[in-house]
């Protein structure tokens, strides 16, 4: 008599965006595989702390509960927001898959459509990102960013309420919950940067599982995972966290072995902004984040980075 193969277990997050992400991967194992998967919640320190992220460590504060119980052996996968997820490796788990990346695009939610353009001197824009922050003073000066925490639905319920004038949100997190309904405008990454690993997940296992790393294999996405490397080696070689106010997108044309990578990291007071970009091969795509870092640390872009550590030990503007 066959024994029956147990199930895998993903942990996530207990959010509503964790979980569609899980379901999301969850699907993919199966079709690809044939393997049943089921979803293991864990409630992690940075759900449960009302902290504004910089005070409580900002990056990886979401991570570290999944992946403890990973090493624990208490789940065999956890998924992530990619762009919560430290540049350090973490001993005894490996990055085994990034399945294709959604619209990587940051998203404007207005009560009544308004764009950023059309909201009135001094309006509120509530975001949790210094990188969105920065960002946004460069394009209005004339608003006020105002630091926010709570899920998607809790955010948006602040603009309808008319605490906040707007938020700032990641549209591909929206389109995962039904919420598109919501959005009034979608920056080009030419207006405002994405995080690094915007809009893609992140799919974690133990680094001595070989059969499941091969299994982990067929639901990932060579493209996607190449231009993330390249945004995660820059946002690595700047020493630069979640929080940090950093942005850069990478695309991997398919059919070629060329990534091209744009990146900038900004004044959090609106001052200005350093950027740079350029082009390598996908099998460089780490070589070519630490090119670009060490252009924008050559021109000045450490002056940014060290500004918010600095404000990050008083409670400064959070991710």
């Amino acid at each position: 008599m066959t024994t029956p193969v147990p199930p895998l277990r993903i942990g996530t997050r207990r959010s509503p965006m964790a979980i569609v992400q899980a379901g999301y991967v969850a699907s993919l194992i199966t079709q690809r595989t044939g393997r049943a998967v089921e979803l293991v919640r864990v409630t992690t320190f940075g759900d449960v702390s009302r902290a504004q992220l910089s005070q409580i460590g900002g990056t990886g504060v979401f991570v570290s509960g999944l992946r403890a119980r990973l090493l624990a052996d208490e789940v065999d996968i956890a998924v992530h927001s990619l762009k919560d997820l430290p540049t350090a490796e973490a001993e005894g788990i490996v990055l085994a898959a990034v399945p294709a990346r959604d619209d990587p695009r940051d998203a404007l939610v207005t009560v009544d459509g308004a764009k950023l353009a059309d909201l009135r001197a001094g309006a509120r824009i509530g975001t949790g990102s210094p990188r969105r922050a920065a960002q946004l003073r460069l394009l209005r000066p004339d608003t006020t960013p105002v630091a926010v925490r709570g899920n998607a639905d809790t955010r948006i319920a602040k603009v309808g309420k008319g605490q906040l004038d707007a938020v700032v949100l990641g549209y591909a997190g929206l389109a995962r919950i039904g919420r598109l309904d919501a959005v009034a405008e979608v920056f080009e990454p030419d207006e405002m940067l994405p995080a690094p690993g915007q809009g893609a997940l992140a799919v974690e296992c133990r680094s001595g599982a070989a059969e499941l790393r091969a299994l982990l294999a067929t639901v990932d996405d060579p493209s996607s995972h190449t231009a993330i490397t390249a945004e995660r080696s820059l946002l690595a070689a700047l020493q630069g966290g979640c929080s940090a106010p950093v942005g850069a997108y990478a695309v991997h044309t398919l059919g070629t072995d060329m990534v091209h990578l744009s990146a900038g990291v900004f004044d959090i007071d609106g001052g200005g902004a350093v950027r740079a970009g350029g082009d390598g091969k996908a099998a460089a795509a780490q070589s070519l984040g630490r090119e670009i870092a060490e252009e924008l640390l050559h021109r000045g872009a450490g002056n940014y980075i060290s500004v918010l550590s600095a404000r990050s030990s008083d409670g400064g503007d959070p991710q």
